[in-house]
């Protein structure tokens, strides 16, 4: 029994854990932070910050603002960040040496085409021609005449006038939509009816739900039709300009 014992303690001291090396025990030095010079500008700056050591010298020193040159330009002002659909609408008013000459012979041929732009959406047009708008157009009434004043391209059979390509927008600057001037064209709509289609259900569920909801939707539209299409000639267009 005693023999039994001897070998039981003796498992137990060989089975201890050893203590850790040196440099894994915790330290026990004091360490501080303060600084005991007493000269103000060796003092850090996440010591001033601290509030630790802190003299009217250099409360003076971090309080006052920065003194700039007289000739430095005025800090600029933070701009504003564009809305992603925000867009800059340029009408070109230059009178190139390519619309003094071409600008009479599309004016004298006949059947001319015109892209107009309603709420920034673009519709290809000739006179005569019914466009059934996909939404209803505000404070109108059938018999109502609009003048189209945002076009893109004009053109005939031969000749076609078009504004500058449109530049993209980014993060900095809005999306820019070149378009002709108004005064080179007349192009006038008329108002012809508003109408709505059927009520339409659709039904919405979801799964093992008994519930069934209803959903409805009736969408209104806006019919127009181009009364008057004329592209000006170059002396009526330059009396307009003024030039």
């Amino acid at each position: 029994m005693a023999l039994l014992t001897r070998t039981a303690r003796r498992a137990l001291l060989e089975t201890r854990f050893p203590l850790p090396p040196a440099f894994l025990l915790p330290l026990r030095a004091h360490i501080t932070t303060v600084s005991h010079n007493l000269e103000t500008d060796n003092v850090p700056e996440p010591l001033i910050r601290s509030g630790q050591h802190i003299s009217q010298d250099l409360k003076d020193k971090v309080q006052s603002p920065p003194q700039l040159p007289s000739d430095a330009p005025p800090p600029a002002s933070p701009a504003s960040r564009p809305s992603p659909h925000a867009r800059d609408s340029i009408i070109s008013t230059t009178i190139t040496p390519t619309i003094r000459a071409l600008l009479p012979l599309l004016a004298t041929q006949p059947t001319h085409y015109i892209t107009i732009h309603i709420h920034g959406r673009p519709y290809l047009l000739t006179q005569g021609d019914t466009l059934r708008l996909p939404f209803q157009m505000p404070h109108v009434r059938p018999g109502d005449v609009l003048r189209m004043n945002r076009a893109t391209h004009i053109g005939s059979r031969d000749y076609t006038l078009k504004a500058p390509e449109p530049v993209k927008g980014n993060a900095d600057h809005v999306k820019k939509v070149y378009y002709l001037d108004e005064r080179l064209f007349t192009c006038r709509a008329r108002v012809i009816a508003v109408e709505t289609e059927p009520v339409r259900v659709e039904e919405k569920t979801k799964r093992r739900q008994r519930h069934v909801k209803h959903v409805y939707s009736k969408m209104y539209f806006t019919v127009l039709r181009i009364s008057e299409l004329e592209v000006k000639g170059l002396e009526e267009y330059e009396a307009l300009v003024g030039e």
